[in-house]
């Protein structure tokens, strides 16, 4: 930080933050909250990604395409003795549910906001040199504006792969498709990721038949592999998905029909030419850091990518940039909504001089299919390694739903949870879980990672009787006992 005061009126604001999605907004609002004197930045509308064209509306989608799908499960209801009439949608409606989430979110962010004190400029930032921000306003007006403390904060966008023609309506990414504007036939999907398993999970509840392309070796590979593997047979094999992996999408025309020319990953051969509906790009997110003017301030991307440390701030040559932050998906760590906002707090933290850094490892992840995936910590194979690294054996133990008495009642059982800890110390290191409510359920492991807790500790605290929560429970139970029995009693 600069040992010039921080309220010093040489400059016009104490902190400019350039984005206002989630990252964004809890800077801008953490900053004001402690007496900065803040302006954000928006091109677009206010919320960024996540509230316009990602989590929000995406989630709106999956609530009302899973109650479609619960009402349409007849084997499913008749095991509770109920028979429901043949179930009827309107799609119009259906998003029109998903826009006005978003618009009531979007409004009441921007009014948080405004009620923190916060200055809001509509327009396009950029950097113009040290603590220097340019802003083309969207009547047109260009000025720049001079701030102590700088934070990038731009987001990222949907990644389409070279040869893949998009026209936004017959071949389109989450961008288009959380609008549901019409319902393809036959949709593909490309990748297999959680935003493609999310659409496919709104598609087929919704009566389109889903072609999934994946050009890895398997399908889900950024999921666990024993979580891919039951997930897969749900989530995949049980519904009207045709997935493919190993194969990549070499052209995609838009049109009537849509041409997509598949080849073999490895040999680049053909494999197929597909004739389908409409197609769905959810390849990956790339940032949004073209238009920052970097090179002002000798910032270099990586893969556009902006390089900050584990305090937020941007780094050239390994060096902190002096006041210069960056936070969310621009940064390129986790690109998640909510490791976004817990960065742009970190960031006004360490500019508050309050030394604080992010921990990657306990933020988690969930995937909102019906039912959910969720990850929190390392990975299977990342934990191996830190373990033959340390000198530790690594434990893992599985706790399945179909042991679970609040599963069993909702006739919804199929689901696993594994557990990755130091056999010694007992130190949770991670969790991978499919099943009913997941996402609300990684959280409790997610905690424990925060804290570096063991599961000799965990494993004595009373869950309530019969949740899901149970599942967890079981687990830590079952990793004391798998522990080293030196360990357990020390």
């Amino acid at each position: 930080m600069s040992d010039a005061p921080l309220h010093g009126s040489s400059f016009d604001y104490d902190v400019i933050v350039i984005g206002a999605g989630y990252g964004g907004f809890d800077a801008a609002k953490h900053a004001a909250d402690h007496g900065l004197r803040t302006a954000i930045i928006e091109s677009r509308d206010m919320g960024g990604t996540c509230v316009n064209r990602g989590c929000v509306p995406s989630k709106a989608l999956l609530a009302a395409s899973g109650r479609v799908r619960e009402l349409a499960d007849a084997d499913h209801l008749a095991g509770f003795g109920i028979h429901a009439a043949p179930v009827r949608f309107e799609r119009q409606k259906i998003a029109d549910h998903a826009n006005q989430l978003v618009a009531t979110i979007r409004t009441n962010l921007t009014k948080t906001l405004e009620r923190a004190g916060v200055t809001i400029i509509r327009g396009t930032g950029r950097l113009e040199g040290s603590q220097r921000v340019g802003v083309r306003e969207i009547n047109g007006v260009d000025r720049v504006l001079t701030a102590r403390e700088v934070i990038l904060a731009t987001g990222s966008e949907p990644f389409v792969p070279r040869g893949i023609e998009t026209d936004g309506r017959t071949v389109f990414t989450s961008d288009e498709a959380v609008s549901l504007e019409w319902l393809p036939r036959w949709l593909a999907i490309i990748g297999s990721g959680y935003i493609g398993l999310e659409f496919a999970d709104v598609y087929t509840a919704l009566g389109c038949e889903v072609t999934m392309i994946e050009a890895l070796d398997r399908v889900m590979p950024t999921f666990d592999p024993d979580i891919a593997k039951i997930a897969a047979r749900n989530l995949i094999d049980g519904r009207d998905i045709d997935a493919r992996a190993g194969v990549l999408a070499q052209s995609v025309h838009p049109g009537a029909p849509v041409r997509i020319e598949l080849v073999d990953m490895q040999t680049r051969e053909p494999v197929e030419t597909l004739e389908v509906d409409a197609v769905l790009v959810a390849t990956g997110r790339v940032p949004s850091s073209a238009e920052l003017n970097l090179a002002s301030v000798a910032v270099e991307t990586e893969r556009g990518f902006i390089p900050v440390d584990d305090r937020m701030r941007v780094l050239v040559g390994g060096e902190p940039v002096p006041h210069l932050w960056a936070v969310g998906d621009v940064t390129g760590k986790m690109m998640l909504a909510h490791t976004a906002a817990a960065q742009g707090t970190v960031a006004v933290d360490n500019i508050l001089g309050h030394s604080r850094s992010i921990d990657y490892r306990s933020i988690p992840a969930a995937t909102f299919t019906h039912p959910e995936i969720s990850s929190v910590g390392l990975s299977e194979a990342d934990a191996k390694a830190l373990a033959a690294q340390e000198g530790f054996e690594l434990g893992t133990v599985r706790s399945y739903f179909k042991a679970n008495s609040k599963a069993l009642a909702e006739l919804d059982s199929d689901g696993l949870m594994k557990l990755l800890f130091n056999k010694t110390s007992g130190e949770v290191l991670g969790a991978h879980i499919y099943g009913l409510h997941a996402a609300d359920l990684i959280q409790e492991i997610a905690n424990a990672v925060a804290r570096r807790q063991s599961v000799v500790q965990l494993a004595t605290e009373v869950h309530t009787h019969p949740t899901l929560s149970e599942v967890v429970e079981v687990a830590y139970k079952q990793a004391v006992a798998a522990m080293h029995p030196a360990a357990v009693g020390a």
